[in-house]
């Protein structure tokens, strides 16, 4: 069955997130062959409508206002929910993200449909398009259709693998005027905390430490590592409120979920409330000195030992491998 396909394309600082992109592979499967339609949703946004072109999308449609430059879920929901109303589509696909799951539930309840989050494999079996999600902090996962309604989808970053892009692949691109009113919350400032790298959410390679690296300094072995591998630094919520930290690297059933391809836990112990952030990352390498710990029953490869001796001897050789690559 062939569907219009909505796809609401993330703009961070300027550039696409990557989930957009995976959202755009997530559409063209459940779109069964149908049209795939990007949304950009800000001020000045436009010039990156080519680029979601490239990753798969049929065309794109974009709302421009300096009331949506930053997010609030009155102006974004208003802007879709003109452009639902223009298009009459099908289904609507989302990244899992701090955008995502606060916007989609309210969207869905406007729409009064369904809505499956969190969904990290879709496939089409028997007719019917089957979303994989998991459940119980990731020790069971669930497979969901949808029955009647709207096809109503969250992505969560890293599992559906984006659609190579072609920058031969043409669309048409176009505007909507939406008058945006009655904002509730008006954005006067952003202030951002000062991070480098890559962002923890998407990222391929993650060093996370957790109480075992004993202090602030202690997190600099795993960022030296992180920079070698072109990953991000994590943290476990004992390393956090032991103030090691921010807790914007918090990873966990309270924090971040994550899903990288490799995750090398340093000093963690591997509470169940970490665990539900991390265990079904493709990869998981331990280290910690005790070696019991709860950790290394999820772990592919576990290393018995000091982190402050392993984590530099890694990141020494994974640099000789990566030099001489």
């Amino acid at each position: 069955m062939a569907r219009k396909i909505i796809v609401l394309g993330e703009v961070r600082d300027g550039s696409l997130r990557n989930v957009s992109f995976e959202a755009v592979a997530a559409a063209k499967i459940a779109s069964e062959g149908g049209e795939v339609v990007g949304v950009l949703i800000g001020d000045s946004v436009s010039a990156l409508s080519g680029e979601l072109i490239h990753y798969g999308a049929d065309r794109v449609i974009t709302v421009e206002d300096e009331k949506l430059k930053q997010y609030t879920p009155d102006g974004y929901s208003q802007a879709l929910m003109a452009i639902v109303d223009a298009e009459s589509p099908e289904g609507l696909v989302f990244g899992h993200t701090s955008l995502g799951k606060d916007l989609a539930p309210k969207v869905a309840a406007k729409l009064n449909s369904g809505l499956i989050s969190d969904v990290t494999g879709l496939e089409v079996a028997g007719g019917n398009l089957v979303f994989t999600r998991p459940i119980y902090s990731g020790k069971a996962f669930e497979k969901k259709i949808v029955t009647d309604g709207l096809v109503f989808a969250t992505i969560r970053p890293n599992n559906i693998s984006p659609l190579e892009k072609d920058e031969s692949r043409t669309g048409e691109a176009s505007s909507l005027s939406v008058d945006i009113k009655d904002l509730r919350t008006v954005i006067k400032e952003v202030v951002r905390k000062a991070s480098e790298g890559v962002d923890l959410s998407e990222a391929k390679v993650i060093i996370a430490g957790g109480r075992g690296v004993k202090s602030e300094e202690g997190f600099e072995p795993l960022k030296e590592l992180a920079k070698v591998l072109n990953g991000a630094v994590g943290a476990s919520r004992g390393a956090c409120d032991a103030d090691y930290c921010d807790y914007s690297l918090q990873i966990g059933q309270t924090g971040k979920v994550v899903t990288p391809d490799l995750y090398i836990a340093c000093g963690i112990s591997g509470a169940i409330q970490h665990l539900a952030g991390m265990s079904n990352s493709k990869v998981i390498v331990a280290i910690n000195k005790d070696p019991e710990a709860n950790i290394f029953k999820v772990a592919d490869y576990g290393i018995v030992g000091d982190l402050f001796e392993v984590v530099p001897m890694l990141t020494e050789e994974f640099r000789k491998i990566l030099v001489n690559a």
